[in-house]
């Protein structure tokens, strides 16, 4: 049988092509951590591509924490490379990220309220260490990710429900996900920190409701992540002429 009438692979995006190029230009720079990529009107005019697929190849690297935007001040390597999981592989934790969030909202709810009514003096001295873990790491340059799982994880004990941490387990690989997500985005992990403050407080006064309140609130930041703002649509795909 001839092979002429084979399926046909899909044409890569223009900001996945972006993306390619931007890796080879930093492999070829021998650019760094801390280097500032060209700005894109100016990747955009070299390439021969729009602004818009630029911007889209740009979001891409953001949130998969390899380059940080500083709005009005360009966009920097985070590390020596642009190398990362495949876009196909992000646009899958996208599509699976509301889902996530949502359970954790739930859950972690529950969980802040009972932990008001039941945390013991050994589940406050935990939750104050994971507190302090994380205040080191962000003091440090750090996002804070083991000081929060730690948090986060001291929370679930502190509720004392055999069967809700045991729905956390379920997801703790997803939930991980969400916490790389939020924490690498700027400022979030201060305002974290300052989010985790309101809960231990509201535990160790044994007030569910603020407990719960103040985790809910915790939650819905966590849930503005950039991953769920990326919209590859191929309307943006367009080169400029």
């Amino acid at each position: 049988m001839s092979d002429a009438l084979r399926p046909m692979t899909a044409r890569p995006r223009l900001y996945e092509q972006v993306l390619d190029r931007l890796r080879a230009y930093v492999a070829e720079s021998g650019l760094g951590p801390g280097d500032r990529l060209p700005p894109e009107r100016e990747l955009a005019q070299r390439l021969g591509v729009s602004r818009a697929s630029v911007k889209q190849a740009i979001v891409v690297l953001e949130v998969q924490g390899l380059v940080e935007v500083r709005h009005g001040g360009g966009t920097y390597l985070v590390r020596g490379s642009l190398e990362a999981e495949p876009v196909e592989a992000l646009m899958e934790r996208r599509r699976r990220l509301p889902d996530v969030l949502e359970a954790r909202e739930a859950l972690e709810t529950k969980l802040a309220e009972l932990a008001a009514e039941r945390r013991t003096p050994d589940d406050l001295a935990a939750l104050r260490s994971a507190l302090d873990h994380m205040a080191e790491e962000v003091r440090a340059g750090g996002h804070g990710i083991e000081g929060d799982r730690r948090f986060h994880a001291a929370v679930t004990a502190a509720a004392h429900s055999a069967l809700l941490a045991e729905f956390m387990r379920s997801i703790a690989e997803q939930i991980t996900e969400s916490r790389n997500e939020s924490l690498r985005q700027p400022g979030r992990p201060r305002r974290s920190l300052a989010q985790h403050r309101a809960i231990l407080d509201a535990i160790d006064a044994q007030q569910p409701g603020k407990a719960a309140a103040a985790m809910r609130r915790h939650v819905r930041t966590v849930a503005k992540v950039r991953l769920l703002e990326w919209n590859p649509d191929p309307s943006d795909d367009q080169d400029a002429t």
